[in-house]
């Protein structure tokens, strides 16, 4: 499986390719399969998403776990306080104040 991730342009915040648009949430996340770096490439000419790039993940019934370590921690957040971790249930996960 690969999926395609980038920094959202607006707000810098990490995101992932679902098929039509761009979330913060990795489970939402899509195989792009062989297309990803095209899909890319028109999001970003469009400046929707800032340095996308594809990367491989793997399937699990939560939705897809980067296979890199780097790109898992981008996914889930800091990684010394487990309290900030985006959580896709969080009704506030999408009205950040920094």
């Amino acid at each position: 499986m690969r999926i395609l991730t980038g920094n959202d342009l607006a707000t810098g915040d990490v995101v992932w390719w679902t098929g039509s648009d761009w979330s913060r949430h990795v489970a939402e996340a899509v195989d792009v399969d062989n297309h990803g770096e095209a899909i890319g490439a028109t999001e970003e000419a469009a400046r929707r998403v800032n340095a996308p790039y594809v990367i491989d993940a793997e399937a699990t019934p939560e939705g897809p776990r980067p296979a890199h370590i780097k790109d898992r921690i981008r996914a889930l957040g800091p990684t010394v306080r487990p309290d900030l971790y985006i959580k896709p249930a969080d009704p506030a996960a999408g009205s950040w104040v920094i």
